[in-house]
């Protein structure tokens, strides 16, 4: 029997189970680094890639079929959001659009980064990451905020936007959508920041917004996709649990100018750039932190 008298059970993660990370080098002997992807917190961009390594432009005949079950009343959706999906479905071209916006933010984020890393000497910055209380997704990726790194001396002559994150200036530029999601929530004066950069996109017709009535944003494509692939067992004659059905849309949603709460299917009664999910487990919790009230 071991002589230690201290007994200590951690709930670290272990990395390995959510995704497996590539060795790079070493710098000494306890020093290794390997490759880590990260996940922007409080964004979102059109897909390139849904689900797994699909081209999105190979479901514009899903998304039709899609419409079609809902005007006949076979999809588990409600009149309202129904009502407000139809016109970005029906266009026989949502899942080409999702590509081609997908890949212009990717285009944005590529001459953002180019822009702010470059120093003035050409030499490029390295980047400053704020990691949320829930350090990593299910994927193994970290959840931050990322920006340029400046120095003292350069942080002296510079406003608190001028060393805004990258998450705030995707927004800005219109090809991210604000997706804050509770409890990873960005402090007050970013949150203020985010919801200013957004609105202003949206009613400037800024990147994919600039055919907002058509436009469907990275999670209400997957949303659609999961509507689509459940529906279609509907279709078939398949039998699915209450659970099953209402899986596809599953994120409460709060108003941040109102703290008003909407079920997962009226989401869209909110503006874009005035929405914070919230995952079911959390409600309870988030309506006591933030104050809710039923929408």
């Amino acid at each position: 029997m071991s002589e230690v008298d201290i007994f200590w059970d951690p709930n670290g993660l272990v990395l390995d189970s959510l995704g497996k990370k590539k060795f790079r080098r070493i710098t000494d002997g306890d020093t290794p680094y390997v490759e880590m992807p990260i996940r922007m917190l409080s964004i979102d961009t059109p897909e390139v890639h849904y689900p797994g390594n699909q081209n999105p432009q190979r479901h514009d005949e899903k998304f039709v079929d899609l419409a079609g079950w809902i005007q006949a009343g076979r999809a588990p959706v409600s009149d309202e959001l129904a009502a407000y999906l139809l016109p970005r479905l029906a266009t026989g071209t949502a899942g080409t659009l999702q590509k081609q916006q997908g890949e212009k933010a990717t285009q944005a984020f590529q001459q953002l980064l180019d822009l702010k890393l470059t120093k003035p000497n050409g030499s490029k910055r390295t980047v400053f990451l704020r990691a949320a209380d829930q350090p990593f997704d299910q994927y193994g990726r970290l959840l931050a905020y990322m920006a340029p790194s400046y120095n003292s001396r350069e942080q002296a002559g510079m406003s608190y936007h001028d060393r805004a994150t990258f998450n705030l200036l995707m927004v800005e530029s219109g090809w991210a959508a604000s997706f804050p999601i509770y409890p990873s929530l960005p402090k007050y004066r970013d949150m203020v920041m985010l919801r200013e950069g957004g609105k202003k996109a949206f009613e400037n017709g800024l990147g994919a917004w600039e055919e907002a009535h058509h436009v469907l944003t990275g999670y209400e494509f997957r949303m659609c996709y999961r509507l689509w692939d459940l529906t279609r067992k509907l279709v078939q004659g398949k039998r699915l649990s209450t659970r099953e059905r209402s899986g596809w849309v599953r994120r409460y949603c709060v108003d941040m100018t109102t703290r008003c709460i909407h079920e997962p299917q009226d989401y869209h009664k909110v503006k874009p750039y005035d929405r914070i999910f919230i995952w079911p487990q959390g409600v309870g919790e988030a309506v006591a932190a933030m104050n809710l009230i039923p929408g």
